[in-house]
């Protein structure tokens, strides 16, 4: 199985440089159509309910500290044949579909959606949380509302 290192250093090489908050969210849409598609995580790591949105703790230890991150800075990130063809694939559907999107969009657009703010709870948005989105919320929720609407399979 992929780490989410691995598939954040994919969404580099389909995107070039973006904001960390893109980066975490295309990879958090990445896990979520791969849910859909397969009833199996893409990688293991949670997602955590932060201000900011959905965020991946370990992801974000990678790239703490910076505002922009391009391909090759992710340390240990992309090991041979982590991906399989199909999920390289998804990922450049998830990023053609949000590619036009910035940042602060794709943190609009999970603020709305159920997984985030069921893991907040009754939280002010500026208070912190450590609570993990569930990978279960996850796919529940875009069954439901596909990330990808065209390609429901």
């Amino acid at each position: 199985m992929a780490r989410i290192v691995d598939v954040a250093a994919r969404i580099l090489s389909e995107t070039g440089t973006v904001t960390t908050m893109k980066l975490q969210k295309l990879a958090y849409y990445a896990q979520a159509e791969h849910l859909v598609r397969t009833g199996q995580p893409l990688f293991p790591e949670d997602f955590r309910a932060w201000r900011g949105g959905p965020v991946a703790p370990e992801l974000f230890a990678l790239h703490a500290g910076k505002f922009l991150i391009r391909p090759g800075e992710l340390d240990g990130a992309l090991a041979e044949g982590a991906l399989s063809t199909e999920e390289e694939s998804l990922i450049a559907e998830v990023c053609a579909a949000f590619g036009t999107y910035s940042g602060a969009e794709l943190s609009e657009r999970t603020h709305s959606e159920a997984p985030w703010k069921d893991a907040r709870g009754d939280l002010p948005p500026s208070e912190p949380s450590t609570t993990v989105i569930t990978k279960d919320a996850i796919h529940a929720y875009h069954s439901e509302h596909p990330v990808l609407v065209c390609q429901k399979y």
